[in-house]
């Protein structure tokens, strides 16, 4: 027997669906709940009341529709309800994220989202420089996006502002903005402003004033955001807060660590050539907490989007470079582990290379390295160790036939 019925969007709707489905099945266990989404409040409460949540692709939907392809909530909902009786029908479970996962995978996400923000600021606060401000391009150099540069933004708006300040007040900026050398700070804005440049348009500087200064403030503010962020993704990953980093960056040792508060598996993400705070909250807050609802490496590599999809049909033999249904949160972040990996990594290295040596583009052999940085990942996860760049080369070495 199937129902079709609605429910209002709200708590009143949620809690009217649960006690529907509890009235025709007792055991909150046996609800099979087929769903197009892995997130989101409403999955939140379904997994609370005790259902066995069963996330599906649309496309999956979308291919048991009619000849016509007609999209109808009322008959995709008939659609997720045949898929959940269908036994044979070979769907995971939702494992959900803990709070420690889900802290993580938000602030990984609202990071990424800032990063962003920050790419898309900085190149519209550095058209507007050119155009009304080249000493400050100029101070600046190759880092627009220095604190200390903003503030100077935020203060002076406009050349003429800038050129009208005395060398002492410059001194006493740098000095407590915490520049380590505030004379030299000085010297260089004066050489900035000597230096000869196009003239430009006064009415351009009085329209652009207002809007240096806000850019310069939003950029400071989603550089201070971004900086807590990282310091609580270490906090996540690893239990507590660093007592300090060697020359290598790479020292993991926290004051009061607590085991209940430390994400499962940190210190493996954070052992990985190529992963920091920040990229390893990103790849580990996606993946979550429990790596067993990936039965095969290949599972995680198909979920991060970096796995290839191959379409063999007689003797033609077609592989598509890139799934496009996947996580795009993991697979952004996987590929830019793959990218950070290469000057870390003597073997990351030797494999890009080959690629390249194949002919294959820039972004295939990030895609393909990061599809083998999963496989090791996956392996040092669900044992429970640390990864060893000797202990791979040697695996490595081994699997190809090389001597040692």
């Amino acid at each position: 027997m199937i129902e079709q019925f609605r429910i209002p969007h709200g708590p009143d709707g949620v809690a009217a669906l649960v006690e529907r489905a509890l009235r025709l099945e007792p055991d909150p266990a046996e609800v099979r709940v087929v769903i197009e989404t892995r997130h989101g409040l409403l999955v939140e409460a379904l997994v609370d009341a005790g259902f066995t949540v069963l996330p599906v692709n649309p496309d999956l939907v979308a291919r048991r529709r009619g000849p016509a392809r007609k999209k109808d909530d009322a008959e995709d909902a008939r659609i997720c309800c045949l898929i959940a009786l269908d036994r044979h029908t070979t769907l995971k479970t939702l494992i959900p994220h803990g709070e420690i996962g889900g802290e993580l995978r938000a602030i990984g996400r609202d990071d990424e989202r800032a990063a962003r923000d920050q790419r898309r600021l900085l190149n519209r606060l550095r058209a507007d420089l050119q155009t009304t401000y080249p000493a400050a391009l100029v101070v600046a150099g190759k880092d627009l996006g220095a604190p200390t540069v903003l503030r100077l933004l935020q203060r002076w708006p406009t050349q003429a502002e800038l050129a009208a300040a005395s060398r002492a007040e410059l001194v006493a900026f740098a000095r407590a903005g915490r520049h380590g050398w505030p004379d030299r700070f000085a010297d260089r804005v004066a050489d900035a402003l000597a230096a000869p440049s196009l003239p430009t348009r006064d009415y351009l500087v009085r329209a652009k004033a207002a809007g240096i200064r806000l850019a310069a403030v939003q950029l400071l503010a989603l550089h201070e955001a971004r900086h807590g962020w990282e310091q609580r993704m270490g906090e996540l990953l690893l239990g507590g807060r660093r007592t300090g980093r060697d020359h290598t960056g790479r020292d993991h040792s926290v004051e009061d660590p607590d085991p209940g508060k430390t994400f499962p598996g940190g210190d493996i993400y954070l052992s990985f050539p190529g992963l920091g705070d920040r990229l390893a909250a990103r790849v580990a807050g996606e993946i979550g907490e429990h790596i067993n609802a990936f039965d095969s490496p290949n599972g995680l590599q198909c979920y991060a989007g970096q796995a290839p999809v191959t379409r063999r049909s007689g003797k033609h033999d077609f592989v598509v470079s890139r799934r496009l249904a996947h996580n795009r949160y993991l697979g952004d972040a996987v590929h830019q582990w793959a990218f950070c990996s290469i000057s870390r990594s003597g073997w990351a290295r030797e494999f890009y290379e080959a690629k390249i040596a194949a002919k294959k583009s820039h972004h295939n052999a990030l895609r393909a390295l990061g599809n083998r940085w999963l496989e090791i990942l996956w392996h040092c996860l669900t044992r429970g160790v640390l990864y060893d760049e000797n202990v791979h080369v040697a695996n490595r070495n081994r699997a190809l036939g090389r001597a040692a």
